[in-house]
């Protein structure tokens, strides 16, 4: 079980079938209702695609000045270098951008900063660089809302500086030509969530003037969508529309070497959703960037020889795969090192070391912040100085978190989301009992609780076929607000599973009524499951259509695994026998001999108690737990009796019943005291049944 907690809502199955009956298949039908859409005329506005941008370039603030002065730099033949950032957003930003100044004749330079030897931003070293080359004019694009010293160096050499960024602004704003943010304070745009590539997106919109929005926005909205989707952007308003435009022309990309990716990560003449963008395309390109060489990504991205194209799309999938394995042995030891932290430091997970790579310790902190639902914090070492990058979890605002502990850090920038940080090694304990205590504080919660939200049960398995699931693509694009639909079965009989992939990942297949389901456990060895085959389980999944040899079937993608919470229609039976019991309704003298532990059960039941409640206490899920403590039970009826024992050493005073949410803890408060279990009212009374 990778969660402690599933949020499942309560569907209205009238509500559903009313928009199947106006034509939404079920799953469709199933997701629009758990997420408050429920009615056609709303479901025909929820999934309506806009094909067009909503809001004028101009709206943005300083948007006019950034146009003015870029036209007169390419009027006078001024060279522009185009300033971007190493990640996904940064490099799709930056190709946009100096693919369509060059496309007007610009003489324009392209520079990504070393993740390792420059940093993330504007640096002086680089500015005067290019200032050296004859640069007149920088024009940043996902980056320099922070670069107020950078900016100040940068006129002081008579480089004039436009800032194009979607990061949250500081109190002072750097003293640029122009600087375009949404997230500048007196910035009126309407759409506050568009990505860095968003923003250079609707800068060449605005440069390109009335006529040529539409063709310019069919060139390159599919770079813009694959940054987008990377950085996690809500999905929502303007970034709909680039998506859905960008996934609808990829296939007719003028990008070649966008065409060369797909066919090196097997894409080719496959349907792209934003899900391949998310977990193939933009890994691929972000490996790039976080082992050193953004160059290559960016080269790909703007070549025109087909060659090229297909040798840098090659090396760029080699570095990926180097990427994955310094990622795991990178998570493996951070793993390990969060462990050994005390309970009040776990709330934020600070953890630093120096044989971290600095360019991977990012995708560590987004799995960390899954796995254990807290913001983390990884921290790459050098030198006594640290380099974080930090990932939220469940909304929590990053940026705000770093403010205020500003005063421990050297500097910092990002989002609500995502964000960077420097550190000296020396602040770095004080860092992490600060930040434990702000995410405490504004979290509200006594711990964190790993939690997993399903949008529906799968309550008729048997609709979900290949066309079902085929159609969930019309809630598409997914993303931050539209989430990817994640769904469950409750008391499927788990009938095989082995073990695949060299031990790495888990095949199993589920029958709930009369349909069964094929499913892929990702990262899963059969012990980790903690579930056999025969046993009910509760499944949380995506639904996804598995290829193989030509064949097309529906495949579960299981985000977890647990052992039943809901009792079978036996066990249900066996619990309102036990409860009838200790209520003092009638029973019979065939139920009597049922319910009786033995003497033997009774003491295994006390012993294993003891053996597992290491601090006195035992908690877990009801039915699992009492289905486990059954099972260790010899003799009859071993379910039933072990509630009867519970509830009589409960009445005897050797122990205390807490029951919330489901979950059931063991108190015992025997100290090693002797009672007499034979005076139990309810043994009494079972006795009495049977003489």
């Amino acid at each position: 079980m990778k969660y402690e907690q599933w949020n499942i809502p309560v569907l209205d199955e009238e509500r559903i079938g009313a928009l199947m009956d106006a034509g939404y298949p079920y799953l469709v039908s199933s997701v629009l209702v758990s997420r408050g859409v429920d009615t056609a005329e709303r479901a025909a506005v929820a999934l309506e695609r806009e094909r067009t941008l909503a809001h004028s370039p101009f709206l943005m603030r300083d948007m006019d000045k950034a146009v003015a002065r870029i036209q007169d730099a390419l009027s006078n033949g001024e060279r522009i270098a185009v300033f971007g950032d190493y990640d996904v957003d940064g490099i799709t930003a930056t190709c946009l951008l100096t693919d369509y100044l060059r496309s007007r004749g610009g003489d324009v330079l392209m520079h990504i900063p070393g993740r390792f030897d420059e940093g993330y931003g504007l640096s002086a070293e680089a500015i005067r660089s290019l200032a050296e080359r004859g640069v007149n004019l920088i024009v940043t694009v996902d980056c320099g809302i922070t670069g107020v010293e950078e900016t100040a160096y940068a006129n002081s050499l008579g480089v004039d500086v436009v800032v194009t960024d979607h990061h949250e602004c500081k109190d002072e704003l750097p003293d640029a030509v122009a600087v375009v943010d949404p997230h500048r304070p007196d910035c009126g745009y309407p759409f506050k969530h568009l990505a860095g590539v968003g923003v250079a997106l609707k800068l060449v919109l605005a440069l390109g003037g009335n006529g040529r929005e539409d063709a310019l926005f069919a060139r390159y909205c599919t770079l813009a969508a694959i940054g987008t989707v990377a950085d996690v952007m809500r999905m929502e308003d303007e970034n709909r529309a680039i998506v859905s435009m960008g996934l609808e022309a990829i296939d007719h990309s003028d990008f070649i070497g966008l065409h060369a990716l797909l066919r090196e990560a097997g894409l080719a003449g496959r349907p792209i959703s934003s899900i391949q963008i998310g977990f193939v395309l933009a890994p691929r390109i972000n490996a790039a960037g976080r082992m050193g060489r953004a160059a290559l990504a960016a080269e790909l991205l703007l070549t025109n020889d087909e060659a090229e194209a297909e040798r840098l799309a090659k090396e760029l999938c080699d570095l990926n795969r180097e990427r994955q394995s310094v990622e795991q042995d990178i998570y493996a030891k951070a793993v390990e090192q969060l462990e050994a932290l005390p309970p009040d430091e776990k709330y934020a997970l600070v953890l630093a070391s120096e044989d971290w790579h600095q360019g991977v310790v990012g995708i560590v902190a987004s799995r960390l912040s899954e796995k254990y639902s807290c913001p983390s914090f990884m921290i790459h070492l050098a030198g006594g100085v640290g380099k974080g990058s930090c990932r939220s979890y469940g909304g929590f605002n990053l940026f705000g978190a770093l403010e205020a502990c500003s005063d421990l850090l050297a500097g910092f920038g990002g989002h609500e989301l995502a964000a960077g940080f420097t550190i000296e090694e020396a602040n770095i304990p004080a860092f992490r009992r600060k930040m434990n205590k702000y995410v405490r504080e504004h979290t509200g919660r006594a711990r964190p609780v790993s939690s997993l939200t399903v949008d529906a049960e799968l309550t008729r398995p048997a609709l979900v076929t290949l066309e079902e699931v085929e159609r969930l693509s019309e809630l598409e694009p997914f993303g931050a607000g539209n989430d990817r639909p994640v769904f469950c079965l409750r008391g499927a009989i788990l009938e095989t599973m082995q073990s695949v992939g060299q031990n790495r990942h888990l095949k199993v297949r589920l029958q709930k009524g009369h349909t069964s389901f094929e499913g892929i456990f990702f990262s899963v060895s059969a012990t980790d499951a903690g579930v056999a085959a025969g046993s009910r389980v509760d499944a949380a999944f995506y639904l996804q259509i598995n290829e193989f040899r030509g064949s097309r079937s529906v495949q579960l993608q299981l985000l977890d695994l647990r052992p039943a919470r809901a009792p079978s229609a036996h066990e249900a039976e066996l619990l309102a026998l036990s409860e009838a019991l200790f209520s003092g309704k009638p029973l019979a003298a065939r139920d009597a001999a049922r319910l009786l532990p033995s003497r033997e059960q009774f003491v295994r039941a006390w012993r294993i108690l003891e053996h597992e409640a290491g601090d006195g206490a035992l908690a877990g899920p009801e039915l699992p737990l009492l289905r486990r403590l059954a099972a260790e039970l010899p003799g009859a009826e071993s379910f039933l009796r072990t509630s009867v024992c519970l509830n009589v050493f409960a009445e005897r005073g050797l122990l205390t019943l807490e029951r919330e949410d489901g979950v059931l803890t063991l108190r015992l408060t025997s100290d090693g005291k002797k009672v007499a279990l034979d005076d139990n009212p309810q043994m009494k009374q079972l006795r009495a049944l049977l003489s």
